[in-house]
């Protein structure tokens, strides 16, 4: 089996990232996209997922963090399917349920080529810290469309914004890392192609 690696470097009016992924890697993340919160969030999903995850992004901060996590999610995307090549072998599925204390977060995620995200989180106010928390949606809305993947995000409940956020990217990790694992040969779709 090649390498499941890819590279990626985007550079806007507006920000600059340099981000790369493995596949195969350990679960290890350098993450400085100037936004301390979602570096904490691309930590879980590495390190939970054992996707190796590098990313340094710079941005218009002075405007807010909304460029910046979008197009760090769009490159965390394009990077991912890169890695992924034919998709050949994987099992395309993936799901978890974790909890972290209050909060249980049910993710699922299918490998199709077909982009779409369901989120239903809530959160009992629009900040954790500095962090604007619809940019979270935001982000997962990015990621998945240029990844090309279908993934539903439900928290039933919670009480603490921070534990609701990292409940959610820890069990994205799980589920990817279930979603990228290779078991076969084969392309994993009737079609042939994913």
């Amino acid at each position: 089996m090649s390498e499941r690696k890819a590279e990626i470097n985007r550079k806007t009016t507006e920000t600059q990232v340099n981000l790369s992924v493995d596949l195969d890697g350990k679960g290890i993340c350098k993450a400085n996209t100037g936004i301390g919160f979602l570096d904490h969030m691309l930590a879980h999903l590495s390190k939970h997922s054992g996707i190796d995850i590098t990313v340094k992004a710079a941005g218009d901060y002075e405007v807010d963090s909304h460029h910046t996590c979008e197009d760090a999610a769009i490159c965390l995307g394009t990077a991912f399917n890169e890695a992924l090549g034919d998709k050949r072998g994987i099992n395309r599925y993936g799901w978890a349920s974790v909890p972290m204390e209050d909060a249980l977060a049910n993710t699922s995620v299918d490998i199709s080529g077909r982009p779409f995200l369901a989120y239903n989180v809530q959160f009992s106010s629009s900040r954790i810290g500095s962090f604007d928390v619809e940019l979270l949606e935001e982000f997962l809305r990015s990621f998945t469309n240029s990844a090309r993947i279908n993934m539903h995000i439900n928290v039933p409940y919670g009480t603490n914004n921070h534990h609701i956020a990292e409940s959610v990217f820890k069990a994205l990790g799980q589920a990817f890392g279930i979603a990228v694992k290779v078991t076969g040969d084969e392309i994993p779709s009737t079609k042939g192609v994913l």
